[in-house]
């Protein structure tokens, strides 16, 4: 994929549709393209948060360790943003992220993003919208499940 199909690709991320062009080229330019096999992991829960990722093209799982083993708790595709909350907290991961299929995703460095965000405000508003979005989704399905 070619610089300018990866800034296309970048435009896609609500979060990244606002920046101008320049902005999502360098963007491009500094991230690093990666590949994942299925069942292959970004990275697991517990691992030091490096980067975040962009899914490009494929779909990923997210993955909590429990007591009980391994949960699903919901997949990914293309335009999603993962890792972004380790970065954002200062923490280690809090879950683990694994190709379901062949996925391609864009890595940003944690330095990266955070300029980002502290350059661009809309993109932090977006990002707390994603977040407070995920937040709802879990609160919901631990309703339905206690429910059950």
């Amino acid at each position: 994929m070619t610089l300018e199909a990866e800034v296309q690709s970048l435009r896609q991320v609500p979060m990244f549709r606002d920046i101008d062009p320049a902005r999502l080229k360098l963007l491009a330019f500094t991230s690093e393209r990666v590949q994942f096999a299925g069942g292959q992991r970004f990275f697991s829960q517990g691992d030091a948060a490096d980067a975040a990722y962009v899914i490009l093209d494929g779909r990923a799982q997210v993955l909590l360790d429990t007591p009980h083993g391994e949960i699903r708790v919901a997949e990914l595709g293309e335009n999603a943003l993962v890792g972004e909350m380790g970065i954002l907290s200062d923490t280690p991961r809090s879950a683990t992220i694994m190709a379901a299929i062949p996925t391609t995703a864009l890595r940003i460095d944690k330095r990266v993003f955070l300029e980002l965000l502290a350059q661009f405000p809309q993109m932090a508003l977006a990002v707390m919208r994603e977040l407070a979005k995920r937040l709802e989704q879990t609160n919901a399905q631990l309703v339905a499940q206690s429910a059950s």
